[in-house]
């Protein structure tokens, strides 16, 4: 039986439970009918000499044939080890072996990534038949038993003995982890939800059970070390139909989720089911309250609240680290802080990731102090969907890195710091802070703050990640291709006399040109805190400030010949018509300013993620792609104009410049053309009429068509060369993504 949450009405199905107890030896087996069902554990474990760990683990069957005909199933498995101590995670997620052919075909079916470049970046790897790291296929199909649940994913097993108990076994090793686990009900199984039902936002209905605690020992391998671990545990079993909407692997249903042991011998469970599209939508919130004799007690009335919240670096996807429960009625307070704010896993499943792990607890239970252990699910809020939003949480990142590393006020302390260390107290001897922060840290922080594209900051964490590493620990490093890039700005505003920047008059104009070109200056060694103040060899500190300093070399060579211009080439370029060479001497000063830098950055990004030298000059060569790219773009809209009016419409002609589309037009305008744009742009007009002018001539021959082709072409034929140099992955996918991002960018 179940219960129509909605409407009330009670309706028969034969595979649900009637009210009254739960017969687990029928209902822990596979439900035939069930279009989906999981089964889940998790377990609070110590070992002999004192650490504590946590592991969860889901199996999953899902069945994806169309109504009325034969069941087609296919599996999942996710779990997780949790390593408080260490403060390490160690996430794996297993997927059938026909997912790729089931995403395309949700793909075809129009239930794609709203995202379309992270579709399009998607599709390439389904269509080879691979899923992105860290997600893994499973090699053969998996076994499921029909008359007793015995569930074996790959090796991966769930099972139930003769005597009640189960038995978990993982051997897939995340990072180096298994572990084997026995299983024992301490108390009776209890209805979650609606009396055990729980309906869905595509309208599935689910019927949903738990035992609360259960008593766990068993061996648990990690460093390649086994170690004898006993604790508490949570397994819970859910089934019913699948979504009516049928999105499979691309659900839209979030939700916050609950279990905990309390050391007064309750136990706490809590979910809150809503729309992803709109959170303020719940369809379907209890409170479960199981006492120490097993007896179930139910709440509807209460608030589940997050509360502090983490950035992961590797989806920018934001989590809460820390919750208040306040159930009234049970006179019940929580306060519910993660071990570790790091307990994300990233995979298709739940694209682009969710959050599940280990937290503690304290608070108050009828006017008693309490505290005790969990588990926390979070799903479907606060999530990056779209590129524009993904770099508009690297943007917010960013700024909180500047925050940190270049505050306002700083402190003396804080100036110690930027100014010369902690070896050299006596710098700060007689210094004004309040004037330190008004002359230097003031007009850096001004240009910064107003936002910018990110991507090189981006750069610094992606390229960790796809080698394999943690970009995690690295957060700080998004500050320092931010300074790097910004001194820049500062400085070429200086010499090029531009007056707006980043939607705000340029630091020189609100600053004064001496000011502005000591801040400019002082950003390139503000940029080199953050690598200070890690952790690092001193040989990869030596590689690391080698490709820095590179990068400085080579974008002052650029900037120079930026300068000089190319003005001694135009009356010959006019006469011949030959916009080639002009062409390769544009896009030698864009190599040099925008793409040594951010090349630079990458195999920074590569060394320091334990990436092969192949793999870190292969991710340098795509990023110095990218730089150019990035530049012809920028060429193309400083004369077709900036969403928000970040910069001037037609600032380039304004200066006489010589840009990419200049070029490629003196290679298609007539002779009479040619001579008439070069005197525009060697009068260096200000007036609007002879800017427009410029621009219709050089877009009535195609050449800003023509240069972002040439864009989209550098960037695609760098990617083929060395796309194969990084497994699939997400972090890859959203780096193909990003190229086509530069490549659509309107501001």
């Amino acid at each position: 039986m179940r219960i129509d949450i909605e409407s009330g009405v009670r309706e028969h199905r034969e595979d649900w439970p009637a009210p009254g107890s739960i017969d687990l030896d029928l209902h822990d087996l596979p439900h035939a009918s069930a279009g989906i069902e999981w089964w889940y554990v998790n377990a609070h474990l110590a070992a002999a000499d004192g650490r504590r760990f946590g592991v969860f683990a889901a199996f999953f069957r899902l069945n994806t044939a169309t109504a009325g005909a034969e069941p087609s199933y296919q599996h999942f498995l996710i779990w997780a080890l949790t390593d408080p101590e260490g403060q390490r995670y160690f996430p794996c997620t297993r997927l059938d072996r026909r997912t790729p052919e089931t995403v395309l075909a949700e793909f075809d079916a129009g239930r794609a990534p709203g995202d379309e470049r992270i579709h399009r970046a998607m599709r390439e790897v389904f269509a080879q038949g691979r899923v992105p790291l860290p997600d893994r296929l499973l090699t053969r199909d998996a076994r499921v038993a029909s008359d007793r649940l015995e569930l074996d994913f790959d090796g991966d097993c769930f099972a139930k003995h003769g005597d009640g108990s189960y038995e978990l076994d993982l051997s897939s090793e995340p990072g180096g982890c298994s572990c084997r686990l026995h299983f024992v009900l301490e108390k009776p199984v209890i209805r979650h939800g609606d009396d055990g039902v729980v309906r869905g936002v595509g309208g599935e209905r689910m019927f949903y059970y738990f035992s609360p605690r259960c008593r766990v020992d068993g061996f648990l391998t990690i460093d390649g070390t086994p170690l004898h671990v006993d604790g508490s545990g949570w397994y819970d079993h859910e089934f019913g139909e699948a979504r009516e909407s049928n999105d499979g692997l691309l659900p839209t249903v979030g939700w916050n989720w609950l279990s905990a042991h309390l050391e007064n011998g309750w136990d706490v469970t809590a979910y809150d089911l809503f729309d992803k599209a709109d959170a303020s939508r719940s369809h379907g919130r209890w409170v479960i309250l199981v006492d120490p004799v097993g007896e179930r007690h139910a709440y509807r009335d209460f608030t589940f609240e997050a509360l502090d919240s983490w950035t992961s670096t590797r989806t920018f996807n934001e989590y809460p680290t820390r919750y208040r429960l306040e159930v009234d009625e049970a006179a019940l307070s929580l306060d519910i802080v993660a071990s570790q704010p790091e307990q994300e896993l990233i995979t298709v499943m739940s694209p682009p990731a969710f959050w599940e792990g280990l937290v503690m607890l304290t608070g108050v239970m009828s006017g008693r102090p309490i505290a005790g252990q969990g588990f926390i699910e979070r799903s479907g809020v606060s999530t990056v969907d779209t590129t524009d939003d993904f770099f508009a949480s690297v943007g917010r990142e960013t700024r909180r890195a500047i925050e940190t590393l270049l505050p306002a006020q700083p402190d003396a302390d804080q100036a110690l710091a930027m100014i010369g260390g902690p070896r050299r107290q006596h710098f700060l001897e007689s210094v004004d802070l309040e004037q330190y922060a008004r002359t230097l840290v003031e007009p850096i922080r001004e240009i910064i703050l107003r936002g910018g594209k990110s991507w090189r900051s981006y750069s610094i964490l992606c390229c960790m990640d796809l080698v394999g590493g943690n970009s995690q620990p690295f957060a700080n490093w998004l500050a320092l291709p931010e300074l790097l890039h910004v001194g820049s700005l500062i400085i070429d505003d200086v010499q090029d006399r531009s007056e707006v920047r980043r939607g705000g008059l340029s630091c020189h104009r609100l600053y004064g040109e001496a000011l502005a070109i000591n801040a400019g200056c002082a950003s390139y060694f503000l940029a080199q805190i953050p690598v200070g103040a890690s952790r690092l060899s001193d040989s990869m500190r030596a590689r690391i400030y080698e490709a820095y300093f590179e990068a400085l070399r080579a974008g002052h060579a650029g900037q120079a010949f930026d300068i000089a211009g190319l003005a001694d080439l135009m009356p010959a370029v006019v006469e011949s018509g030959d916009g080639d060479r002009l062409e390769r001497r544009v896009i030698a000063v864009h190599r040099l300013k925008s793409a040594a830098p951010a090349g630079a950055l990458a195999r920074m990004s590569a060394f320091i993620g334990g990436g092969t030298d192949e793999q870190a000059e292969g991710l340098g060569q795509l990023f110095e792609s990218y730089g150019v790219a990035f530049q012809i773009v920028d060429d193309v809209l400083n004369l077709r104009g900036f969403d928000e009016n970040r910069k001037s419409r037609g600032e380039d002609i304004t200066q006489g410049k010589i840009t990419a589309p200049v070029a490629k037009a003196m290679g298609l305008l007539s002779r009479r053309e040619r001579e008439r744009l070069w005197a525009i742009l060697a009068a260096k007009p200000d007036a609007p009429g002879l800017i427009g002018e410029a621009v219709d001539l050089i877009d009535s021959c195609g050449a800003l068509d023509a240069c972002e082709a040439d864009a989209r072409a550098l960037v695609e034929s760098t990617w083929q060369s060395v796309s194969s140099l990084v497994p699939d992955s997400q972090f890859k996918i959203r780096l193909r993504a990003f190229g086509w991002f530069i490549l659509d960018r309107h501001y």
